[in-house]
């Protein structure tokens, strides 16, 4: 499965999200209503296409590769990694004892672990198939923090 591929499987899987994107990358936000101001505009799921935001995956490698990142809960995360790392190198990749450039393997997200984040390089089909319940978990999250929110302003 390509980043295209992945894209449209993404925003056909799931209800709700709006998809935005930037030098050839998508994030995908819940946002039902399609009425998010920015500063709540948090995607769940993120497919990055090229080194724009770091080099450490190197997905200027070869023409095609991408990384696909979803945004976990804490206990998810901590069942399958353990503690997030906190500690970073002088680049600012957190150090998590993972080699960050490996394909077709969970790993914590380089940059974003520390916020539950993870990420697969050029996911093969039975690594997606793996990994695609954490998608669907990372999109129930979204949604019901959606809702939290829409509740509290109601409320407030």
């Amino acid at each position: 499965m390509d980043a295209d591929e992945l894209t449209m499987h993404i925003r056909n899987a799931f209800d709700g999200i709006r998809t935005l994107t930037a030098n050839g990358d998508t994030f995908f936000i819940y946002d039902p209503d399609g009425d998010l101001p920015p500063e709540r505009q948090m995607p769940f799921a993120t497919i990055v296409t090229g080194d724009h935001y770091d080099r450490v995956s190197e997905l200027d490698r070869a023409p095609g590769d991408y990384r696909l990142n979803i945004g976990l809960t804490k206990a998810t995360y901590t069942a399958r990694f353990g503690a997030a790392p906190t500690q970073r190198n002088a680049d600012g990749v957190l150090e998590s004892g993972f080699d960050y450039a490996v394909r077709d393997r969970l790993l914590p997200h380089p940059y974003y672990a520390s916020q539950h984040w993870v990420g697969v390089v050029n996911p093969s089909t039975a690594t997606f198939d793996a990994v695609r319940p954490l998608l669907d978990e990372a999109h129930e999250y979204a949604a019901r923090k959606y809702a939290n929110h829409r509740a509290r302003r109601a409320a407030g």
